[in-house]
Parts: C-alpha cells; sequence; structure tokens
C-alpha cells in the first residue's frame, strides 16, 4: 500500500464528535516533542499536514486524518509535559482516556518513544495502563538518525529488556526516522494487514 492521499478532516476535544467510526483508525501518542507532527508529515508526504511547533505541548485536540479515503490517523496531544498546569494535564488525560476506551474502530494505538533516551516511567506507566484496559498498541521509536548505528542498537535492547522485566511479550516495534523515512514502509504494511482484519470485523 502507498499512500497516495492525506487530509485533515477534524479536530475535536470529545470522542463523541469524531468522524463516524465505519473506517479502520490508527492513533499517535507519546511524550511531548516525541516528534509525533514530523511523522505524520513523513508518511504523507507533506510539509504541512500535521503542524509542528518549537513549543512542547502544543498539540491539545485530538486530530483526524483521513488517509486514502480508506483509513484515520490520528494525532492525540502529547503527555508529560511538566509546564503545563494539573488542570490541563487532567483534562488532557480525560480526553486521550474516554477516546481510548471508547474509540471501537481504533484498530491500533502507536505509542511514540524518542530512542535517544531510555524507558521513562511516564512512557512505561501509559503502556501498562493500556494493557490493563485491553486497548491493542504498538510501539515506534522515532528520531534513529539522532544517534550512530551503535547507540541505536544498543539503546533498543537497553529498552527491551526493561520492558521484559514486567512483560510476557513485546508488541510489535517499529524504528523509524522522519527525515530518512526510516521504518515507513515497514509501519504502512503492517496498516495495511490491520485493516484487513477490520473489514473481516464488520
Amino acid at each position: 500500500m502507498n499512500i497516495k492521499q492525506a487530509s485533515f478532516v477534524i479536530s475535536n476535544t470529545d470522542y463523541k464528535l469524531c468522524p463516524k467510526a465505519d473506517k479502520a483508525e490508527y492513533a499517535f501518542i507519546g511524550r511531548s516533542n516525541v516528534g509525533k507532527s514530523s511523522l505524520i508529515n513523513a508518511l504523507a508526504n507533506q510539509k504541512s499536514l500535521a503542524k509542528i511547533s518549537g513549543t512542547p505541548g502544543k498539540t491539545q485536540l485530538i486530530n483526524h486524518f483521513i488517509i486514502n479515503d480508506n483509513w484515520f490517523l490520528v494525532d492525540l496531544p502529547g503527555y508529560g509535559y511538566a509546564k503545563t498546569s494539573k488542570v490541563i494535564r487532567a483534562k488532557f488525560h480525560k480526553m486521550i482516556s474516554d477516546y481510548l476506551i471508547n474509540r471501537k474502530n481504533l484498530m491500533c494505538l502507536f505509542v511514540l518513544i524518542d530512542i535517544r533516551h531510555s524507558l521513562q516511567s511516564i512512557d512505561k506507566d501509559f503502556m501498562e495502563w493500556l494493557a490493563e484496559n485491553e486497548i491493542p498498541f504498538s510501539i515506534i521509536f522515532t528520531k534513529s538518525d539522532k544517534i550512530g548505528k551503535n547507540v541505536l542498537s544498543k539503546n533498543t535492547v537497553k529498552f527491551k529488556e526493561e520492558m521484559l522485566k514486567e512483560w510476557e511479550s513485546l508488541p510489535e516495534i517499529f524504528t523509524t526516522s522522519s527525515i530518512k523515512k526510516t521504518g515507513l514502509t515497514e509501519f504502512v504494511k503492517y496498516v495495511e494487514e490491520l485493516n484487513k482484519q477490520f473489514k473481516i470485523n464488520q
């Protein structure tokens, strides 16, 4: 599958106002400044489909994009930005959790992790919450172009080792670079396979 068309659909703060759940849906989430918007733009081969900001925590809505008129890609607000007030963080938490728990056509949530850093407790806790709530997810390592191959390999191994201390098995993991477009083909193939399952489930 090639991504030939990608366009913005709508932004919401309430999952009940999201587009009709008649297409397979995939969402991106991660700590602020993890590179969500850059990855979406790289996938779509567009420079400004998703707004990129130098200020962490700018994504504050559930943003829907339609891909190939066939499936939805969703940009969710980042989490863990310390300078955001507790009230706003609580608001984001409810908005995101309501969406993840109630959006029936969500085939997979992709948790974005900056591979330059070790596994953070906030990412670990969030993935545990996903498992507890039976929300299917995969992991996308971002910014792999920012480090050398040896460091990338070591960081990947260390991350998996940390995860396996508490997890029996690991979800699908993709290593990407928005600049070099590394790993995007593998991601699209994975989505294509899940799309087939969505049609069967209908």
